[in-house]
């Protein structure tokens, strides 16, 4: 299993439930607070290192299968921990979505909002504000609205965005009750 790169979620499920993996979800705190699959350990994107994996794997020597919201977030974190020299990272294919469509066991919690419809949200009030203010206050506030099309121009082009990242930091994505197995070692 070394040599594979990604599984169907009923087969990491399998590897997983007889303790022979580790389940690592990659999102957001308030993402893995709404839904997860049962057993995940959650090390976020954004803190996510060879350290981080290796204190949610403890003692388990087995695979570590990378799961996200659809797939997208866990190939950057596989990408990320195989270039640290860590190569027994495997994708679980269509990431949480998949898992429940699967029907395989899941925990919920409180309902949340995505980030990806909060950046449409703050992407939108943006541009309102920035046509709004162009209009009856000055011409120069048109920046705005463009700036905010740059930027969703070069997520779309790159797949990444800056906003999502800004948004994912915001207060009311992360709590002090999130599941945050490991927390990065480096301190500035």
């Amino acid at each position: 299993m070394s040599n594979q790169t990604t599984i169907a979620p009923a087969e990491a499920s399998v590897v997983v439930g007889s303790g022979r993996g580790t389940l690592v979800d990659v999102r957001t705190p308030a993402e893995f607070r709404e839904i997860h699959a049962q057993g995940a350990q959650l090390v976020p994107l954004d803190i996510l290192d060879c350290p981080a994996v290796e204190t949610a794997r403890g003692t388990n020597t087995g695979p570590i299968f990378l799961l996200c919201a659809s797939g997208i977030r866990a190939t950057k974190a596989a990408e990320k921990l195989r270039s640290a020299g860590l190569d027994d990272v495997v994708v679980v294919e269509g990431g949480t979505n998949a898992w429940v469509a699967t029907g395989l066991p899941v925990v919920r919690g409180c309902k949340t909002i995505s980030i990806e419809r909060q950046v449409r949200i703050g992407a939108g009030t943006l541009v309102l504000i920035g046509t709004g203010l162009g209009r009856f206050v000055h011409p120069a506030f048109y920046i705005l609205a463009a700036f905010v099309g740059a930027g969703l121009v070069f997520a779309g082009v790159t797949d990444i965005c800056g906003m999502a990242i800004v948004l994912a930091n915001a207060p009311w994505n992360r709590s002090g009750k999130d599941h945050v197995i490991a927390l990065k070692t480096s301190v500035s």
